[in-house]
């Protein structure tokens, strides 16, 4: 959970301590404390000076300047991250942790894609668990009691001032409303959590199925059809109690090995979510560098994969090319042998012109003249590289119509 410190706290503290020992305890790097410092106007000590002062040498310490109009007097330092992550998500994590620390109170309007989620909850019916559930490609998916309406429209809005520190807007997504920043959508749901408990008989029910019984039983034969008794009083046989506890769940990321980064923050006994807001948005910045991460990753593997088959199928696709480029030069000559036997036609006939009247022949001389005119075109550079790319072969797409059966 984030921690909180006035503008004075933090500046005893940078003074208290070297900058390294303090950048170990918040996990962050003495050029992430720096750069905090620089953004909120607090001096930190020059170098040399904590080895003056252990020294017993004469130091003197800068004052903390008058807080600027737009500065923020609270500091914010994000939650920690302990588990394993690559240099870039740890990268950016710290950067993430750096925005976050400015706790200025941005006063915006409220989101418009919260408020009509909220309106789209107070209008819905709650389910047999009293959840109400709304979820829509302008909504934020919800499923909360109506009790708990008002305070997640304050934690909604929230998470949207952290997430816009971070460079994330909300926005309109294909089933249900997502944050959009860095080139990536992250999805997410707010839920909140209840109890399924054995039903107990109230007084009141107790009472009703007492009175039935004094009223029925043994007045008359049970499996008589004409038998009009009402039914036996009925009652649920499970109760649902909504606890008022939140949780805020992101998408899951895919990464290379191990865990991904954290995606769910949940009321617990001392945390809430009204004050997790900052590392939420922490974790959603990280969670996009993750996912574009994992992307790359998978993406390079697939390459690898696919070059890898290629590898395998490369002589079986040289035998299918090899085999396709005779078939193409058997078709070739076929038809270059049936240019010769027309033009041979047309020489021997070629007495037959100016003869006797005779319209079917010269109408036949006129039609084979022009067919053996198109089939010599044929095969002209220009024709045979037509008749090649409509049969795509002898070019890059040799293989074309290749199928592998290779399945490793």
């Amino acid at each position: 959970m984030a921690q909180k410190f006035s503008r004075p706290e933090f500046y005893d503290l940078v003074w208290s301590k070297p900058v390294t020992h303090l950048a170990k305890e918040f996990a962050l790097s003495d050029v992430a404390i720096h750069k905090i410092c620089r953004k909120h106007q607090i001096p930190t000590p020059p170098l040399g000076w904590w080895a003056k002062k252990q020294a017993g040498k004469p130091v003197s310490q800068t004052p903390l300047p008058e807080l600027p109009k737009d500065v923020s007097d609270t500091i914010v330092m994000a939650a920690a991250e302990l588990r394993g992550e690559s240099a870039t998500v740890a990268a950016m994590r710290e950067e993430a942790r750096i925005r976050a620390s400015d706790d200025a109170n941005e006063n915006d309007t409220p989101n418009p894609i919260v408020k009509d989620t909220i309106g789209a909850l107070r209008a819905a019916i709650p389910q047999h668990n009293g959840l109400a559930i709304v979820k829509a490609a302008n909504l934020i998916h919800c499923e909360v009691a109506p009790a708990s309406f008002d305070r997640l429209e304050k934690i909604l809005n929230a998470i949207v001032l952290a997430a816009r520190k971070q460079g994330f807007e909300l926005g309109q997504g294909k089933a249900r409303a997502q944050f959009v920043g860095d080139g990536e959508t992250i999805g997410f749901s707010v839920t909140e959590v209840f109890q399924r408990l054995k039903h107990q008989l109230t007084p009141t029910e107790l009472a009703k199925q007492d009175r039935w019984r004094k009223r029925w039983i043994g007045k008359s034969n049970p499996w008589d059809e004409d038998d009009a008794r009402e039914p036996f009083p009925s009652v649920p046989e499970w109760e649902y109690v909504c606890t008022g506890k939140l949780g805020f769940e992101m998408e899951g990321v895919h990464v290379p090995a191990g865990n991904g980064p954290r995606k769910s923050f949940r009321d617990a006994k001392i945390q809430r979510l009204e004050n997790m807001t900052s590392d939420i948005g922490v974790a959603l910045a990280v969670l996009a560098v993750a996912k574009r991460e994992g992307r790359n990753h998978w993406e390079a593997e697939q390459r690898k994969r696919d070059e890898e088959r290629r590898e395998r199928e490369r002589p079986f696709r040289l035998e299918f090319i090899e085999k396709r480029r005779v078939e193409a030069l058997d078709q070739v000559l076929e038809d270059l042998a049936g240019v010769e036997r027309l033009r041979s036609l047309m020489k021997g006939l070629s007495d037959l012109e100016g003869g006797a009247a005779s319209p079917r022949v010269t109408s036949f001389l006129t039609w084979a003249q022009k067919q053996l005119q198109a089939r010599e075109e044929a095969f002209s550079r220009s024709g045979l590289e037509a008749r090649f790319d409509t049969d795509r072969i002898f070019g890059e797409d040799d293989d074309h119509a290749f199928k592998s059966h290779i399945w490793w």
